[in-house]
């Protein structure tokens, strides 16, 4: 890890986000390997340069060699960014586990929380690869992938419980445009990134129903309050949601045209069916499973969190959008610090 110059790279995932970290390290001069399961993917990358499927009209780094062999693209590295869907992290993992270097540190860029077990991504990763429990860390905050991959300016938190891992993570990742930030709350970097995404859903929806800017700005300042107090129950740092991966991400994510999560909530809040809307979709709308998760696990460790239930309520259980929001405003006064640490 002191070497971040000439440090060994392969990012796991050629969905949007990891085409765009690709491409912002090959640009950087890093020479990595990159992991596609597409052959669609692979075959566009290989011949144009550019990931048609999910990153159409972005030039990628002749740095880049692409593959299909996850081996060879794990194997031998200093660092391994992992970028694929929650849902198949555990099945990802598991597979590169054999021919990661006992070094390797091993980055998530997922936003997610797995539906059986409630972890984390790095939960996960730590769980399937436990050697490496005290290299894992996770990259996180407001960054929509085009942007990226368009060099737009971009400022993201890089956690690791480890500072000199989030540390070196810095270093490698940071450029003129992509600024990073330190952090050592591995836990709320997590949750603010994943749970912002069930109350993007939920920011769509009132955006789809129409109900105006001021029902949108009350929403996403509740949301972050459950974020936080989900985080607290699980031991993260209540500033940490303040920052980049909490109110950053929630704000972008709740109100960015790109924002895949807030486009399934406002066709639902339109009227679509979600399978109909999914079965549009290309890309993962994490939010639709992490739903699932936030809603069990707030069930489990008693933690009040009104919006993310109406979001399952919704999705799974055939609650009415408009329902959803008659509920959330009738529910019994309270006072809006009650439950602030």
């Amino acid at each position: 890890m002191n070497d971040a110059e000439n440090v060994k790279i392969g990012v796991v995932g050629a969905g949007s986000w990891g085409t765009a970290i690709a491409g912002m390290l090959g640009e950087k001069g890093y020479k990595l390997d990159l992991w596609a399961w597409e052959p669609e993917v692979r075959a566009s990358i290989t011949e144009k340069r550019e990931n048609d499927l999910f990153l159409p009209g972005v030039r990628l780094s002749e740095n880049i060699r692409v593959s299909n062999d996850l081996d060879s693209v794990a194997g031998g590295k200093d660092l391994v960014v992992f970028v694929v869907p929650s849902h198949v992290m555990r099945e990802v993992a598991g597979r590169a586990a054999q021919s990661l270097a006992a070094d390797t540190v091993l980055v998530s860029a997922a936003k997610g929380i797995e539906n059986k077990t409630h972890l984390t991504m790095t939960g996960v990763l730590a769980e399937v690869l436990p050697e490496h429990k005290d290299r894992v860390a996770v990259v996180s905050g407001p960054s929509f992938a085009a942007e990226v991959a368009r060099g737009l300016p971009t400022v993201v938190a890089a956690a690791a419980p480890d500072p000199e891992v989030a540390a070196f993570l810095q270093q490698v990742f940071s450029t003129p445009f992509f600024r990073v930030y330190t952090n050592t709350d591995v836990t709320g970097v997590q949750l603010g990134g994943a749970v912002k995404n069930v109350i993007a859903i939920a920011s769509g929806i009132v955006d789809g129903l129409e109900l105006g800017l001021n029902s949108r700005a009350a929403l996403i300042t509740r949301g972050l309050t459950e974020i936080r107090r989900l985080g607290l129950k699980l031991g993260a740092n209540p500033h940490t949601f303040a920052g980049l991966s909490g109110v950053g991400d929630l704000v972008l994510t709740c109100t960015g045209t790109l924002s895949r999560n807030h486009t399934v909530g406002k066709m639902i809040g339109q009227g679509k069916s979600l399978d109909e809307i999914l079965s549009s979709m290309s890309m993962v709308a994490e939010g639709v499973r992490t739903a699932r998760s936030v809603y069990n696990l707030s069930n489990k460790i008693n933690v009040e969190m009104p919006i993310a239930h109406s979001v399952y309520q919704v999705l799974y259980e055939s609650l009415k959008p408009g329902e959803a929001v008659y509920q959330l405003m009738t529910r019994s006064l309270k006072s809006e610090l009650e439950d602030v640490e």
